[in-house]
């Protein structure tokens, strides 16, 4: 129910329409008015048939202008003045003359005629006028609505195109999903204003499905024609559609989604147990022989069987450090407890981490000794140079050079690069393997999950920094650059030592 103060607005409103119909109105009887005015002075030479010709002009006019009532209103107008100031005799509606009254009755069933005709026509058209707007409309709603699939870009879609085709209204589309329901309205106009509201209509967005939505249209100023009730419905269907075609989508997308992971749980459970079968049989088969009674070992095998294990056990923590790191990285957990740390330290702790690795390369490290301090964690850096260690002894041959370089560049980062003589790789396989289970030769010559260069990735990334590989003239290069600054880190104080 409208407020009191709603029915001051009301009856202003009202008032405003029928002072500009009165005038409309009044624009019909003084054109009319002005046709006699100049008619009057000859009517003495005109014949009282020329008259009645002329006379339809401002029948027409008024038609045509402003309405069937008008014309009307002019039709009337001018059959009684023809009669009062242009048929004998004068200033009466007395008519002696028999022609003169069928003149008088063919002119006034000619003018109502023709007003109506006229009134019919422009009716007619601007209810073509009126359709072809709204298929303009509609048209325009298509296209905005075609390839969305978010229900909330649905949502804004109508709301938008709906306050854009009704003037002076406010729309709010309310979606029903399955765990929420999502509310979008125009901010032109708010539903609790002081101004009043004439209009309150909801349309109902339902599919085959059921209802999975509404909209709530509030109107001001005038009443809801039927042209606008008709496009809103309109309006309501292509956006159930809509949805329907979103929450299909979203569907489809959910099944490729579950489907991926499904393969790739399976390409994880069928790589890990294979490597880690290979760990855990060689430290059994080590073990077993450790604690077998009928070999006598003495202190130098015993030293190399127990090498071994050390050396299988590393591997086997390497493969499930990758597993937990890879999980993290998926999960978006990978956040770095940044450090002011130096990056010497990081790689040769890595160096130390993976000695068994490395024992059959010769490894260099050229490293300025001013190097500023970089903000890492230190463990996951050293994670990156432990597997980029183990992916450069995998491929490279035995008795090679393994070398670490770093200096900082234009960017305010450091770069890092890790050259190995390993063969060149085909730019079609350097764009991809930091893709987990990315291989890029036969699994059967060189072993590894093709977890280790992803996390590389995605440690490094979650620093600020980027990772990526190149060929070398002679070998290949891994390169990675790592921000000097950080974020809530103010920069480290370096006190001079005293000698």
């Amino acid at each position: 129910m409208p407020r009191f103060g709603s029915l001051k607005y009301i009856k202003g409103n009202l008032g405003e329409r029928i002072f500009k119909k009165f005038a409309i109105y009044l624009r019909a009887i003084l054109l009319t008015g002005v046709i006699v005015a100049i008619l009057f002075p000859f009517r003495g030479w005109l014949n009282p048939t020329t008259v009645a010709l002329i006379f339809l002009i401002p029948v027409l006019i008024c038609t045509t202008w402003w309405g069937l009532i008008p014309g009307i209103i002019s039709s009337i107008l001018t059959f009684l003045l023809y009669n009062f100031l242009f048929l004998t005799p004068y200033y009466t509606f007395t008519v002696h003359d028999s022609q003169d009254v069928v003149a008088l009755g063919i002119f006034l069933v000619t003018a109502v005629l023709i007003s109506q005709l006229v009134g019919w026509s422009k009716k007619n058209l601007e209810i073509a006028i009126s359709r072809e707007k709204e298929l303009s409309r509609l048209y325009e709603l298509s296209l905005s609505l075609t390839g969305v699939n978010n229900p909330k870009e649905v949502a804004e879609i109508i709301v938008t195109n709906g306050t854009e085709a009704i003037p002076n209204c406010a729309v709010e589309v309310t979606i029903f999903l399955d765990q929420q329901t999502l509310l979008v309205k125009n901010s032109n106009i708010a539903f609790e204003s002081d101004l009043e509201i004439i209009s309150n209509k909801v349309f109902a967005l339902e599919t085959a499905r059921g209802k999975v939505g509404e909209l709530h249209l509030q109107k001001r100023y005038f009443p809801l024609s039927q042209p606008e009730i008709r496009l809103m419905q309109a309006f309501t269907a292509q956006g159930a559609l809509a949805l329907e075609r979103a929450v299909l989508a979203q569907v489809e997308n959910n099944t490729k989604v579950l489907i991926e992971s499904d393969r790739m749980k399976t390409a994880l459970l069928s790589s890990v147990s294979h490597e880690l079968r290979t760990p855990l049989a060689a430290i059994k088969a080590f073990v077993t022989s450790l604690l077998s009674d009928q070999v006598s070992w003495d202190s130098i095998e015993r030293s190399d069987l127990l090498s071994s294990i050390d050396e299988e056990t590393d591997h086997l923590n390497l493969l499930v450090g990758n597993l937990l790191d890879i999980s993290r990285i998926e999960s978006g957990d990978m956040n770095p407890n940044k450090k002011w740390n130096l990056l010497s330290e990081i790689v040769e702790a890595a160096i130390k981490r993976t000695h068994y690795t490395l024992n059959n390369f010769t490894i260099k490290v050229d490293i300025p000794d001013d190097q500023p301090l970089i903000p890492v964690d230190y463990m996951q850096l050293e994670q990156v140079f432990t597997n980029l260690f183990s992916n450069s002894a995998k491929y490279s041959p035995k008795g090679s050079i393994i070398r670490v370089w770093a200096e900082k560049n234009d960017k305010n980062e450091l770069l890092v690069e890790l050259h190995n003589q390993s063969p060149h790789v085909e730019q079609e396989h350097i764009d991809r393997i930091f893709t987990k289970f990315y291989r890029v030769t036969d699994s059967d010559k060189v072993s590894g999950t093709g977890l280790g260069l992803s996390i590389c990735k995605g440690i490094i990334e979650a620093h600020g920094g980027r990772i990526w590989a190149e060929n070398l003239s002679e070998g290949f290069v891994f390169k990675f650059t790592i921000p000097l600054h950080a974020k809530d880190m103010a920069p480290p104080i370096i006190t001079p030592e005293i000698v």
